[in-house]
């Protein structure tokens, strides 16, 4: 995909040569391009049917793990053939060339590291594997899959019998400990966060920004869509993700 190198993209570029580290954090909206719907964008949003603590609240998982898994067992499926887009692939390029430090991801979906990003902190998670929480067996996803479809209840099961429960964040669940200490401290080492696809309200990375500011970095977004950190970002860029992403890519060379 071709971006159009605007005077916000070449504004971004010149704040980014400039830094000596550059953190990008991602949300649901970098995926989207790729066919994944976001979470409450009306009409097309994972929670626009469903009520997320009913179907994704760790309670709900112990409580009904055939609903939990009726709920989820169509999220691997939506998530089986999604490739990443453009807006990945910027990403991981900006990485190979060392412009971008690392990439904190909201996002559970591998799409980052199947686009070929090597620093990846996955704050909530990821579809990759699934884990009995009884005895501490894991299992990769497409075992997993194999499971769900085979089972009479639907419920993936692991060897010992009990339930399969994806290796992603929950409500109700706290986000990996060494996962957010390392968001953290890339935050604070940051000379640009790049905010991308995210509406920055979700704690407790929504504190990044503030962490970056503290510090004495700047913080740029690529979203569409307000954020709380609209009138105090250095720049912000509000058109097509993967377009945004690819004239940046270009106007840094």
């Amino acid at each position: 995909m071709a971006g159009t190198v605007t005077d916000a993209v070449g504004r971004l570029a010149d704040l980014m040569r400039s830094a000596g580290s550059v953190v990008a954090l991602t949300g649901a909206g970098i995926s989207v391009p790729s066919g994944i719907p976001d979470f409450r964008s009306p009409g097309t949003g994972l929670w626009e049917n469903v009520d997320p603590m009913e179907v994704a609240h760790i309670d709900a998982w112990r409580a009904d793990p055939q609903r939990f898994w009726h709920f989820y067992g169509d999220r691997f499926q939506t998530l089986r053939d999604k490739e990443p887009n453009a807006a990945h692939a910027a990403l991981a390029e900006l990485e190979r060339r060392g412009v971008l430090t690392a990439v904190v991801t909201q996002n559970i979906d591998m799409l980052h590291r199947r686009a070929g990003t090597e620093e990846l902190i996955e704050v909530h998670g990821t579809i990759e594997h699934s884990s009995c929480l009884a005895c501490g067996s894991q299992y990769p996803l497409d075992v997993v899959r194999l499971r769900l479809e085979q089972s009479p209840r639907r419920v993936p099961e692991c060897d010992c019998g009990e339930p399969l429960k994806p290796d992603v964040v929950l409500f109700g669940e706290w986000l990996p400990e060494g996962a957010l200490e390392r968001a953290y401290a890339l935050a604070a080492g940051a000379d640009v966060l790049l905010c991308i696809g995210t509406s920055l309200e979700v704690q407790p990375i929504a504190q990044l920004p503030g962490i970056t500011r503290q510090a004495g970095g700047e913080v740029a977004i690529v979203t569409q869509g307000p954020t709380p950190w609209d009138d105090r970002c250095a720049i912000k860029l509000d058109g097509d993700v993967e377009a945004e992403l690819t004239a940046l890519v270009e106007a840094l060379g």
